[in-house]
């Protein structure tokens, strides 16, 4: 059976590539909603809707865990999902918790990096207000990075002039760690260190998120200790070119392991 993996594009290969590193003897199957991406500038009525639709195409792949590796659809859609199928479904949020706690004692301040949806949420916000008790907390939606990244677009000129324009209104200096609050945003992390200060820390959701796919398929022994994995990538438009487009991004990240 399959371990799942879910994002409208292709940001979820980053989560993907962190389970690959974490879990070398399972089959995968990534699916990406590409007749929908991106989500993060779309209404929650319309990305509940083609979560569902894409969950529906999902489950008929003798999967044995699901993973929304999507901050926007997990934050939409989680709940229903869990309540609906009766196999292991693991959400993704902006990875806050960490970074607060890295800065406690620091008197840094924490800035999120998110799609406008996922920063717009009632669970984004119930998640700053319940751990963020000294408000270090800022957050800046970036609703262009997705369409950058799934056009490929990791020149560094143009995407150091995107971040610059992005973090003008900001003093960088305030700041002991930056959230990556998207999966696509890790395909930007070499670039973001040529930027930010050197002590600033660049922290995201994947590490975590594997982890507690490991701790819910564990007890039951799912977790397989040989073979050889396996990836079988889906997308909901079925367009071959773009699957081509999702292993050379999984490749570009595994060069960087």
């Amino acid at each position: 059976m399959k371990i799942a993996f879910f994002d409208s594009g292709m940001g979820g290969l980053t989560v993907l590539n962190e389970a690959m590193n974490q879990l070398p003897n399972e089959e995968f199957l990534y699916f990406a909603d590409t007749l929908h991406v991106p989500y993060g500038t779309k209404s929650k009525e319309e990305v509940s809707s083609f979560v569902k639709q894409s969950v529906e195409r999902i489950v008929k792949e003798d999967v044995k865990a699901l993973v929304i590796a999507c901050n926007t659809a997990t934050s939409i859609a989680v709940s229903d999902l869990r309540a609906y199928y009766d196999f292991p479904i693991i959400g993704m949020e902006p990875a806050v918790k960490p970074a607060i706690e890295m800065n406690r004692s620091t008197g840094k301040r924490v800035l999120v990096l998110a799609t406008p949806l996922t920063l717009k949420q009632t669970k984004y916000h119930e998640l700053v207000s319940r751990i963020d008790d000294q408000s270090i907390v800022d957050s800046l939606p970036l609703p262009e990075l997705v369409r950058y990244c799934e056009e490929l677009n990791f020149e560094d000129a143009t995407m150091i002039d995107y971040f610059k324009s992005k973090f003008a209104a900001f003093d960088i200096n305030l700041y002991g760690t930056v959230v990556l609050g998207c999966t696509h945003y890790p395909f930007y992390k070499e670039i973001l260190k040529k930027i930010l200060p050197e002590d600033i820390h660049i922290v995201d959701g994947s590490a975590g998120t594997v982890k507690r796919l490991i701790q819910l398929l564990s007890p039951s022994n799912q977790l397989k200790d040989s073979g050889e994995s396996t990836i079988k990538f889906m997308c909901s438009d079925d367009n071959q070119d773009y699957i081509e487009k999702m292993k050379f991004a999984l490749n570009l990240l595994q060069t960087k392991r």
